[in-house]
């Protein structure tokens, strides 16, 4: 009797993507009686809950060989190395690699002579070959386009988990998107891990506002297209136009901002400043009305004041801010934030609780007004869908998967929005 394979997902989209990639490679490798646990380094709390994770998975598969990997297992494959219940730490190189799944699948390499198997991420020079068609709902597809990031903000591991930036070939992403439209997809989502560094390496240096373009022009039975987080002061002209002047491109985007504070974003090693932000949103908001924006913002940096905080909590109204993502600060070793003057616990604590406050508000103030007007909504699953601005509806019929339909909004219940 065989024994699947059991994954375990933590951290970014692009994580869940590699994860199913990895569910391919081992299921094409014929790989048995494993645990896969791939793992998130972006706060101490993400290495927290893998360990946490990886401890119960043992206790369920008792006999499973125990895999960890992933962006924490990079960057402290000690940690997971010197755990009991781990038998091999593999790198995110070699996650991604055919070899490395035919020869678990085969027993070789596991055992007490090599537990740790990582390789020097800032060597590698492309992104991982091993393209998913379909990952995510049967609605959405998520395209990897990017990997890794040339920048090193000062609070920030994930350089080291990933290596540099590095970009998929414009026409090998176009392809990909063809298939999935030939698929049935009505949506696709470009995803990376610094978004708008996409085309940096390649021949000619293309930005990522020529890709979208090029995709819009390329596969025309796209119905829509939509981008992950990127940095606002990277998007380039082409992306502009586009987010203006392309219906097909989601009025949705998710800004990288961290704060608001001028002098943190600076000890940030951040490439923008509150102005720039402010700026972007309301040129943004000019050209596309109906564009809803998300952005993550850290609470409780270190040297935070009241002030330079009470600055980041104005930006979630000056930029008109709907969704936020509010991480309380995690010094991660290794990063220059970690050695700078912390700033005490509880009231990190205080103050991200605020942020989440203020985010809430604004997400009913979104909610509301979206009541008397009509969305084209993407079916996710027969009672729930998304409209072109990502905001939940849910449906009072249920309703065929992966279309798109026009509907009324008739009210919201705090979280979603009604139709019927």
């Amino acid at each position: 009797m065989t024994t699947p394979p059991v994954f375990a997902t933590f951290g970014c989209r692009l994580n869940a993507y590699e994860t199913e990639a990895m569910r391919e490679l081992g299921a094409d490798a014929g790989l048995e009686g494993a645990v896969v646990v791939n793992t998130c380094a972006v706060t101490a709390e993400a290495v927290r809950s893998a360990k946490q994770r990886i401890r119960k998975l043992r206790r369920e598969n008792p006999e499973a060989r125990l895999i960890v990997t992933g962006c924490a297992a990079q960057t402290e494959p000690d940690t997971f190395a010197g755990m009991e219940e781990v038998d091999l730490v593999l790198g995110n190189l070699a996650k991604m690699q055919p070899d490395t799944w035919q020869d678990l699948a085969g027993n070789n390499f596991i055992g007490e002579t090599e537990k740790i198997r990582i390789d020097d991420i800032m060597a590698a020079t492309e992104t991982a070959g091993h393209l998913i068609d379909g990952f995510g709902t049967r609605a959405r597809a998520y395209v990897q386009v990017q990997n890794g990031c040339d920048h090193r903000c000062t609070f920030c591991i994930i350089p080291y988990g990933r290596g540099n930036s590095r970009s998929v070939p414009a026409g090998v992403v176009v392809e990909q998107i063809r298939r999935l439209v030939d698929k049935g997809f009505n949506e696709v989502v470009l995803t990376g891990v610094d978004l708008t560094s996409w085309g940096a390496d390649l021949p000619a240096t293309p930005r990522l506002g020529d890709l979208v373009q090029r995709i819009l022009r390329l596969v025309p039975d796209l119905p829509r297209l939509r981008i992950s987080s990127i940095d606002s002061i990277e998007a380039d002209e082409a992306l502009i136009d586009a987010i203006a002047s392309e219906s097909r491109l989601m009025p949705h985007l998710h800004l990288s901002l961290q704060a608001g504070d001028n002098m943190i974003l600076k000890r940030m090693k951040r490439r923008h400043s509150r102005e720039d932000a402010i700026s972007f949103c309301e040129d943004i908001r000019r050209a596309r009305p109906d564009i809803v924006f998300g952005a993550d913002i850290i609470a409780g940096f270190p040297t935070e004041t009241d002030e330079m905080f009470e600055n980041s909590l104005k930006l979630v109204e000056e930029c008109g801010l709907t969704w936020l993502h509010v991480f309380p600060f995690s010094a991660r070793t290794g990063t220059p934030a970690a050695r700078m003057p912390a700033v005490n616990g509880t009231i990190i604590k205080e103050r991200a609780a605020r942020l989440r406050a203020a985010g809430v508000a604004q997400v009913q103030a979104h909610l509301a007004a979206q009541i008397g007007k009509t969305h084209n909504i993407l079916t996710e699953n027969p009672h729930m869908g998304r409209t072109e601005g990502f905001t939940e509806v849910t449906f009072s019929e249920p309703q065929e998967v992966g279309k798109i339909l026009r509907a009324r909004i008739t009210s919201h219940n705090n979280e979603q929005l009604t139709t019927g």
